[in-house]
């Protein structure tokens, strides 16, 4: 029985034609837009879509099922089909990988898979396709190296594996290819150098092995290849000079080699390829001269050689008349340094002429209509001054002029107006001046129109609207003035409208309704004034809008009719009301700027929308509340300026969740309760400034987390406790303001570490006491410190005295005592009085009660010299006290001696009583004598 069944088996796939395959094919392909409806066993084949039979309709041949909008693998099964000689299957949506099967098909010439998503590698079993002549694989996701078994394909024209992921070396094999016309390697990442077995591609017309990673000279090689015609090899890292061998191939047509990093000058040998049609040696490191002569290389069209180093003038013969056939020519980004080369008005046939980013330097000459096929000219980035040549007027064909920052001077001609066909002006970054004249407005074919930078003045003119095609409208920084024209309105093509930085005035103009396809409205720095019009709510298409620094007053209304705004900023205006929840409308708002300005109300809970908010800054307003919660949803805020409000309330802890956080500012508020240690989350914060509200409790430790920060403002509210010692982990503050609280204890010690402190250490009106932390002295680039109005005592650390950055210094208010450093002499008295010990220069001088080192004595060594002063004194009088009540004994004694004698002797002096004073001794020496 089982004989019999494998005898059945063998039968049926014996009887298969190529239908059977056909169908199997089509099984695996998914086929969305039903392309091989026809595919059916109730039809002949030969009838089926992108099917081409044999003459004998027994077998396909042919199939062509480019473009069909497949997706799936590719059937091994196609194998079977052994007698194709094209297989199609290109631009479609294929995946996976090459069947290796397909190796079996010995009958095909041609194998077409480029433009599908497949993947893997080429597999080596390709080499067995002996009659291929075309292989294109191209545009996939292929990896891996070339196999080296392609050059087994001795029969193979045309080879291509571009815009894949293909990496690896070039294989030498691909020598072996003798009958190669065609070689497309471009778009990978193959390495390594350009094989030397490539000149036994003797018919290669087209190589093409740009965008890879190709290093090495180019080899001689290469110039040993007669046939070809194309030679591609740009963005690659080839180094080395460019071989004059290259001359040899007198068929070559196109030539590209840039962005490599090929050195040295141009081979004047070059100026043998006749048939050269396109040149570009552009980003490179090329120097000298230019030695190319389109005179000589009379086909040449394009010549491209920007970005790279060459110098010296231009050749006298470098083109010639009217047999020049040059179209385009680069020389930008170089370091020419001439005059504009006259050399060049020869090229009558030039439609390009870019000479930007160079030094050229004078004027342009007046010659430049004699180029009467110019259509784009690029003088930009260069030294030319002077005016503008009216003879650009003669310039007919002109369509792009570019001559944005040089050093022009003078007006626009208004001969300029009889460009018709001028589309893009570049006039920005120069020194122009006077008036936009009004012939200007007759080149109707304006899109662009940038005057940047310059000093035109006087009024836009009032026929603009005749630039119906007008797409750019920068006028920024310049001295136009004032109100806008209402012909603006009908330029209703315009996209981007930038004024800003002028003296424009007046209100907007209700035309600007028409402006449909606006999306960018600059105007800032200005002086409009007065409300928006209403009908502005009808520009739907605004991206940007930047009316900061005007006069613009009443509700911001008409600015939300966009759902697309990115930008808003009103900043420093009289805008008022409430804002408009229908902002919260633009999901894409990222910059939302309102300060300065007289909103009031609280911040719309419809805000919660605006997931991709950077930016909000309202500071500056009458907003009042508390903070919203829904802002919490605003996980990309970055800045966040809420300060000079009257929101109150606790500082909500979800701040803390803000993990992007880099600026929070909400000083000069109602805020109450303590500082939320949440905020400690936000690791990204480098500026955080609570200033002015009315917090309490203490500072949280915890701050020492914020090791990015570089401003840390919470001076005036109710904060009490000590400095927490972890702030010295703030190792980027330059700026720490902890004044006008109600903080005790020492300054810390630890605060000496913060040694990028530059701004202020403003510790003042606190109640903090012990002495000054000596490593106060470690904060040299430390520019102002502020100690004043506390309880501060001891002597002032001589350690400030090297703070030669220091230029600001209060520490008045405190107790502090003994001589202050002598850097200090130069800041004014006010900056140490209410201390009461300190001397010294700006002071008074210092006590001579000093010690042995001429330093102030301490407290304790004054104690104990008045101690001592008072105990020797009262000893001392003790003694005299003594003497003289002796002495006035030893006088009683006399006087009765007297009286008993009958008196008549010698009576006491007064000057024995002086002597009595003396000593007991002296008196005894009178009191004998007498």
């Amino acid at each position: 029985m089982s004989d019999l069944v494998l005898l059945f088996a063998t039968l049926t796939v014996a009887l298969s034609d190529d239908s059977t395959w056909l169908l199997q094919i089509k099984s695996e392909f998914i086929d969305p837009s039903k392309a091989l409806i026809n595919w059916s066993p109730d039809s002949n084949f030969c009838s089926w879509s992108g099917i081409t039979c044999s003459a004998d309709e027994a077998h396909v041949v042919g199939l062509n099922l480019s473009g069909f909008g497949f997706s799936g693998l590719i059937s091994p099964q196609l194998s079977q089909l052994t007698s194709l000689q094209i297989l199609d299957l290109s631009s479609n949506s294929l995946s996976g990988p090459i069947p290796p099967e397909l190796s079996q098909l010995q009958n095909l010439k041609e194998l077409l898979l480029y433009s599908n998503s497949l993947s893997g590698n080429i597999p080596k079993e390709i080499g067995l396709l002996s009659e291929i002549q075309v292989l294109r694989l191209g545009d996939n996701m292929l990896k891996g190296s070339i196999p080296p078994s392609i050059g087994h394909l001795t029969e193979l024209r045309f080879l291509g594996v571009a815009y894949c992921q293909l990496n690896g070396s070039i294989p030498y094999e691909i020598g072996n290819l003798k009958h190669l016309v065609s070689l497309y390697l471009q778009q990978n990442t193959l390495t390594g150098l350009i094989p030397m077995e490539i000149k036994g591609c003797k018919e290669l017309q087209v190589f093409a092995a740009s965008s890879n990673l190709l290093e090495g000279d180019i080899p001689s090689s290469v110039c040993n290849l007669p046939a070809l015609r194309i030679l591609n090899l740009a963005n690659n890292s080839l180094s080395g000079s460019i071989p004059p061998e290259l001359a040899r191939l007198q068929n070559l047509n196109y030539l590209n080699l840039l962005g490599n990093r090929l050195s040295g000058r141009i081979p004047s040998e070059l100026n043998q390829l006749v048939k050269l049609e396109e040149l570009d040696l552009s980003s490179n490191n090329l120097s000298g001269s230019v030695m190319l002569l389109p005179s000589k290389l009379n086909r040449l069209n394009v010549l491209v050689l920007s970005n790279n180093l060459f110098t010296g003038a231009i050749p006298s013969n470098f083109c010639d008349g009217n047999n020049s056939k040059l179209r385009i020519l680069s020389l930008s980004q170089n370091a020419f340094s001439s005059s504009y080369p006259l050399e060049l008005l020869d090229c009558s046939s030039l439609e390009q002429l870019d000479l930007s980013d160079n030094e050229f330097r004078g004027q342009l000459p007046s010659g430049l209509d004699q180029l009467t096929e110019l259509t784009d000219l690029y003088l930009n980035n260069n030294c030319f001054n002077g005016t503008l040549p009216p003879e650009v007027g003669n310039m007919s064909n002109l369509e792009f002029l570019s001559l944005y920052d040089n050093l022009i001077t003078g007006s626009i001609p208004v001969e300029i107006g009889r460009l018709s066909k001028l589309s893009v002006l570049y006039l920005y970054d120069n020194d122009m001046s006077g008036t936009i004249p009004m012939e200007f407005t007759n080149c109707s074919g304006l899109t662009e129109i940038d005057l940047f930078g310059n000093q035109f003045g006087g009024h836009i003119p009032a026929t603009i609207g005749k630039l119906k095609d007008l797409v750019l409208l920068q006028l920024r920084q310049n001295d136009f003035s004032g109100p806008l024209p209402r012909s603006l309105g009908s330029c209703k093509k315009l996209q981007i409208m930038s004024l800003a930085d002028n003296k424009f005035s007046g209100t907007l103009p209700p035309t600007f309704r028409f402006l449909s396809e606006l999306k960018i409205l600059s105007l800032y720095n200005n002086s409009f004034q007065g409300p928006l019009p209403k009908s502005l709510l009808q520009l739907e298409n605004l991206q940007i809008i930047n009316l900061s620094n005007n006069r613009f007053s009443g509700s911001i209304l008409p600015l939300t009719g966009s759902n697309s705004l990115t930008l808003l900023d009103l900043t420093n205006n009289s805008f008022s009301g409430q804002i408009p929840s229908e902002l919260a409308l633009s999901t894409n708002l990222a910059r939302l700027r309102l300060a300065q300005n007289c909103f009031t109300g609280e911040i719309p809970s419809e805000f919660r929308r605006l997931k991709e908010l950077n930016f909000l800054d309202l500071s500056s307003n009458n907003l009042t509340g508390e903070l919203a919660p829904e802002l919490s949803d605003s996980q990309k805020l970055e800045h966040l300026l809420l300060h000079d409000n009257r929101f109150n309330g606790a500082i909500p802890i979800w701040l803390g969740n803000l993990k992007g956080l880099g600026e929070l500012d909400l000083s000069t508020n109602n805020f109450n309760g303590t500082v939320p240690a949440e905020l400690v989350n936000c690791s990204n914060l480098l500026k955080l400034s609570l200033y002015d509200n009315k917090l309490s409790g203490q500072i949280p430790p915890a701050i020492g987390d914020l090791t990015s920060l570089n401003v840390l403002n919470l001076g005036r509210n109710d904060l009490s406790g000590s400095i927490p010692p972890m702030i010295q982990r703030c190792g980027n503050l330059f700026e720490l303001r902890l004044s006008e609280n109600r903080l005790t204890g020492s300054i810390p010690y630890e605060l000496g570490k913060l040694t990028e402190l530059q701004v202020i250490l403003d510790l003042s009106y606190n109640q903090l006491s012990g002495e000054i932390p000596s490593s106060l002295g470690n904060l040299v680039k430390l520019e102002r410190l502020n100690l004043s109005f506390n309880q501060l005592q001891g002597p002032v650390p001589s350690s400030l005295g090297e703070l030669f950055s220091l230029h600001g210094l209060n520490l008045s208010h405190n107790h502090l005592e003994g001589q202050l450093p002598s850097a200090f002499s130069s800041f004014p008295v006010s900056t140490f009085t209410s201390n009461g010990g300190l001397c010294g220069p700006p002071l008074g001088p210092c006590s001579k009660v000093r010690g042995w080192n001429g330093a102030s004595l301490s407290n304790a060594a004054v104690a104990g010299i008045i101690v001592a002063i008072v105990s020797t004194s009262s000893v001392i009088c003790l003694v005299l006290l003594y003497i003289m009540l002796r002495i006035w004994c030893s006088w009683r004694k006399v006087a009765v001696s007297n009286s008993d004698n009958g008196g008549g002797g010698d009576e006491l002096e007064e000057d024995d009583y002086a002597d009595e004073f003396r000593g007991k001794t002296e008196y005894r020496k009178k009191n004998s004598t007498s």
